[in-house]
């Protein structure tokens, strides 16, 4: 479903997907097909806004930690 959404961002934008197993290689392509509702794209920009991930990657103590 995440990578569904991500689709639906705009030709533009286009996922990296990682992956150990075959499994998640299908799971992942299985994606392209998965066609969410208006209602439902709604909901998960609702849950998920733009910004909302934005920030540093690191706490100051794991920064700390790993050297940076």
């Amino acid at each position: 479903m995440a990578l569904a959404w991500v689709l639906s961002r705009g030709e533009n934008v286009i996922p990296i997907p990682g992956m150990k197993r075959r499994t998640h290689l299908d799971e992942n392509v299985a994606a392209v097909d998965l066609e969410l509702t208006p209602e439902e794209l709604a909901r998960m920009d609702a849950a998920f806004p733009v910004g909302a991930a934005a920030g540093e990657r690191y706490t100051p103590v794991v920064a700390r930690w790993a050297g940076r």
